[in-house]
């Protein structure tokens, strides 16, 4: 499998609880605060022993992020494709809840609606190939364990995959738009259900509104048009949960 490198304190316990997720850890052996000396711990109580390291290298393992003083090489989280849907689907026992990212492009965004996914029960979240961020350290990072958790899918076309989730499983696919007039808090959100948000600045594209079974919003009380893509992801997924009773 591929690894990858991820860094942030919370980002490297969370990977640590995973037993022989984290292959190296290295630390920055000029830090001596409680927050670092717990994360040592933790990780020697999982076996692993970590490296003392400068801040340059550091840097240099992962440049351009936030570290924290933690750097580790893990095993990546590998994003899956549609051989592996069917699969979930035909293994759950309780009625489908899938989350559906039509071309998210910012790794913060993606990191946050998987974290938010996780926490709502999520069985797995469904993005296109093309015009969409893919796992990368910064998502991971962002999303704390999360990316390992919840089933990354990627498929070569969300429509054709819609169409598909439409007319052979019976999920009820609900697409979320500032201008529709149905309220998603006035809508039926108990039986199979795919939740579908648009991408950063444009939202849904229009093949894939088009096969959408409807286009519900969240309702706006100030001044602001619409929420940061991942803020509205889970505001809507907890609604989900609020209805089944989760």
């Amino acid at each position: 499998m591929a690894s990858q490198f991820i860094g942030g304190l919370h980002s490297v316990r969370a990977a640590l609880k995973h037993q022989g997720k984290v292959r190296a850890l290295w630390v920055d052996g000029e830090r001596r605060d409680r927050r670092l000396r717990e994360l040592i711990e933790a990780a020697q109580s999982a076996g692993v022993k970590p490296r003392q390291a400068s801040k340059e290298e550091l840097e240099r393992l992962l440049p351009d992020t936030n570290h924290q003083g933690a750097v580790a090489e893990i095993e990546g989280a590998a994003a899956r494709d549609e051989h592996s849907l069917e699969d979930i689907l035909n293994s759950l026992s309780e009625p489908p809840f899938l989350l559906v990212l039509d071309a998210v492009q910012d790794p913060h965004n993606l990191g946050a609606c998987l974290r938010s996914a996780d926490g709502a029960g999520v069985h797995a979240v469904i993005a296109p190939r093309d015009k969409s961020v893919g796992l990368t350290p910064v998502v991971a990072k962002v999303a704390s364990g999360a990316a390992d958790n919840v089933p990354f899918i990627q498929v070569t076309n969300l429509a054709r995959t819609l169409k598909w989730l439409t007319e052979e499983t019976g999920i009820w696919i609900i697409g979320l738009a500032g201008e529709a007039e149905t309220s998603l808090y006035d809508t039926d959100l108990k039986g199979p259900l795919a939740l579908v948000m648009g991408g950063e600045g444009e939202g849904m594209r229009r093949l894939t509104r088009e096969h959408c079974d409807l286009l519900a919003s969240l309702p706006m009380r100030g001044s602001v048009e619409s929420l940061n893509v991942s803020v509205a992801t889970g505001v809507a997924l907890f609604e989900v949960v609020r209805q089944r009773g989760r």
